[in-house]
């Protein structure tokens, strides 16, 4: 999800029945600190996205830890935000930023090693790029990321080298190995210069 399709979400939008979220929406916030809710990024942004039980049952902390309010605060239209501050206030992409920069300066702090600058974006870029690595359809990434150009997928999120283009390769030798093995192939016999006589 984009942050601010996260930050949108409501409670209905949550089906941890059938392990489904529904992003139609997000929430966003002008220069003046006026929230007000948009319709997704593209059409495409629009989308159902189905989520593993490890997912769902972080969903269920949110939920479960989220501030007990009195009156849900209502954004044109909606209301039962996910995430809320103590006063029932939505959060918006600049708290989870801030939130971010404080986990990472805390870490800076205490370790040698530096952690980079992360976002919520960066996690959404990083997503994209291991899915894309571990084999995901392309069609498929497309709709999880609501990107309405898969040319977008492709060359913005994933960004590719010589180790994963050699990793793929290994990946094909051994599925031609195996395929050879299975329906019991001769190996292929080397081939020789007098084999490309002309006719």
């Amino acid at each position: 999800m984009r942050i601010s399709e996260f930050c949108g979400l409501t409670l209905h939008d949550i089906d941890l029945k059938n392990n489904i979220i529904n992003i139609d929406h997000q929430l966003l916030r002008d220069s003046s600190s006026r929230k007000y809710i948009q319709s997704t990024k593209t059409n495409a942004g629009t989308r159902q996205l189905p989520i593993k039980e490890n997912v769902a049952e972080c969903f269920r902390r949110l939920i479960a830890d989220r501030p007990k309010v009195e009156f849900e605060k209502m954004l044109d239209g909606y209301a039962g935000f996910l995430c809320i501050d103590e006063a029932g206030e939505p959060l918006v992409a600049m708290h989870w930023e801030h939130r971010f920069n404080h986990m990472v300066g805390r870490y800076n702090s205490i370790f040698k090693v530096q952690m980079p600058n992360i976002t919520p974006h960066v996690c959404r870029h990083t997503y994209c790029s291991n899915q894309a690595k571990a084999g995901m359809n392309p069609k498929t990434l497309q709709y999880l990321m609501g990107h309405s150009d898969i040319g977008v997928t492709l060359n913005t999120y994933t960004h590719l080298g010589l180790e994963d283009a050699a990793e793929e390769m290994k990946h094909m030798q051994k599925l031609e190995e195996a395929r050879k093995e299975k329906y019991g192939e001769e190996k292929e016999k080397p081939m020789k210069q007098n084999m490309f006589k002309t006719v």
